[in-house]
């Protein structure tokens, strides 16, 4: 029984009864929580699970975004304003309650900093009607409260609360999305950005084994991984710039933690092979970084859609950050820092270094591409992989010179043209759908679905050797073998073991 008014939006979970809305002609329960809130005396601590609740809960309107400043992404009138620490809800999107459908978990990026499953970007409602899917949104703590590793500090502190609320999220999906018409026994996690990271680092971490069957990682950044003596530091320095001790840091005003946190990460960019948000290796959630667990085949075996988009950095160069190396200055500095050994090779890479183009790409490849090849080529000997190269960009972002930048590629996945965004990079997106994004949001899907065409040929596996990529073009896909060679060669020397730095 299809979705068609709001009366059929009332659910039963095992947490208690959910009444929703009706969102593009879908059903949409909006603020779902999914663990207890990390308030209190549990704000640095991993998530608990959910205590049920008496009667009907309305779950018609977002949960708040967790601590963040305003970003582009969420920059519409229709995008939520609210920002509290109690911010571990989901957003889910069915087009029938009673099947048995497909489902598709959304991580959402920013670096581990920004974001959150609310914003109109992500609005999974057309994926959802388009697909025959059930599409769920996750919102995670980020910044100094998700992405920050203080568990250094001792009792109180867990450790990668991020990637730990993105499980617990995933265990909800497992017990309660029967409820909403989805089948727990089909599960992809997709992401983007920090969101890819965080897909590749649950594909490594030994605890959400089993919760997902399918992965895809759009444009992942896995220098934002780091070992635990890296991230130690980080939290000493943290306390220092406080002038506090841990028991305290857990009752401070959270201007004051995020300012603090801040500091450190510009530090960290400017002085240590990483940046001071992000994930933390050793620990017993996460042991290996992807990469090293993907070489080892140490990792969930799931088949794999990864790739990154053909000008990723072009957008971050306009503000030079330090944590993106754009400038002569900063890829003397990066590699100075990461790889000295590997330096020649990989400018030789970009003959028309120093040109702007080039130490644009060259930023590109040192926080995407570069890892990205690299875990392709290991990740690939144990598990089927797809490779992909985002190429497309429209009259807007041809206007900027900024060609297929990072994160373009989303508003054809969900469709959200509609979106800030998504009017903002397609004015015309919602009257007429660019052919790119019906492509697109079709070989997503189809992937999800466990499609034959996806699994027989209509997307050649990505094998050392060949190294089939597609690439996705304005007018067409085409699968073109190794289209980097030269710069990703380059790069393998700074990601060859044992040489390899965490970044």
């Amino acid at each position: 029984m299809a979705i068609v008014d709001g009366d059929s939006t009332l659910v039963s979970t095992p947490s208690g009864d959910l009444r929703g809305d009706i969102d593009g002609g879908v059903g949409v329960w909006r603020g779902v929580p999914y663990a207890e809130q990390p308030v209190g005396l549990r704000r640095f601590l991993a998530p608990a699970e959910l205590a049920p609740w008496m009667g009907v809960r309305d779950a018609v309107e977002h949960g708040p975004l967790p601590p963040q400043t305003k970003s582009f992404v969420g920059g519409g009138r229709d995008d939520p304003k609210a920002r509290d620490e109690a911010c571990l809800t989901l957003t889910v999107w069915s087009p029938d309650t009673t099947g048995s459908l497909p489902v598709m978990v959304w991580i959402p990026g920013g670096a581990f900093v920004y974001g959150a499953g609310q914003f109109q970007l992500y609005n999974g409602s057309r994926l959802a009607a388009n697909g025959d899917v059930v599409v769920v949104n996750v919102t995670y703590r980020i910044g100094v409260f998700g992405g920050f590793e203080l568990s250094d500090l001792g009792e109180g502190f867990d450790d990668n609360l991020a990637l730990r609320d993105q499980i617990a999220a995933l265990r909800w999906v497992r017990d309660n999305i029967a409820a909403f018409g989805g089948d727990p026994g089909r599960v992809t996690v997709f992401g983007e950005s920090a969101g890819a990271t965080s897909v590749l680092a649950l594909m490594a971490a030994p605890s959400a084994t089993g919760l997902f069957g399918r992965a895809i990682a759009q444009s992942p950044a896995l220098p934002l991984i780091a070992d635990r003596h890296l991230r130690a530091a980080n939290a000493q320095e943290f306390l220092r710039r406080l002038g506090v001790d841990a028991a305290e840091v857990k009752t401070l005003p959270q201007r004051q933690l995020r300012r603090a946190a801040g500091l450190v990460q510009l530090t960290s960019a400017a002085t240590t092979p990483t940046l001071a948000y992000g994930l933390t290796t050793g620990t017993d959630l996460l042991p290996l970084h992807p990469l090293d667990a993907a070489r080892q085949g140490r990792m969930s075996s799931v088949p794999l859609i990864v790739g990154t988009n053909s000008h990723e950095a072009s957008m971050f160069a306009w503000t030079k950050p330090p944590m993106l190396p754009t400038t002569r200055e900063s890829i003397d500095g990066f590699f100075e820092r990461t790889a000295p050994h590997a330096k020649r090779q990989v400018l030789q890479a970009y003959p028309g270094y120093p040109r702007r183009s080039a130490l644009v790409a060259i930023g590109a490849d040192a926080m995407f591409g570069g890892p990205t090849w690299a875990f392709a080529d290991a990740y690939s000997a144990h598990a089927p992989t797809r490779m992909y190269r985002f190429d497309h960009f429209g009259m807007s972002l041809r206007m900027l010179g900024l060609g297929a930048t990072h994160g373009s590629e989303i508003v054809h996945i969900h469709h959200s043209y509609a979106s800030f965004v998504g009017r903002k990079l397609h004015p015309l997106g919602r009257r007429i759908q660019p052919g790119v994004g019906r492509r697109m949001q079709r070989s997503w899907l189809d992937f999800a679905r466990d499609n034959a065409e996806v699994d027989e040929g209509y997307w050649p596996l990505y094998e050392i050797g060949a190294r089939l990529t597609r690439l996705i073009t304005s007018t067409r896909d085409v699968m073109a073998s190794d289209p980097d060679r030269d710069r990703r060669e380059a790069w393998a020397q700074v990601y060859q073991p044992p040489k390899r730095s965490s970044v």
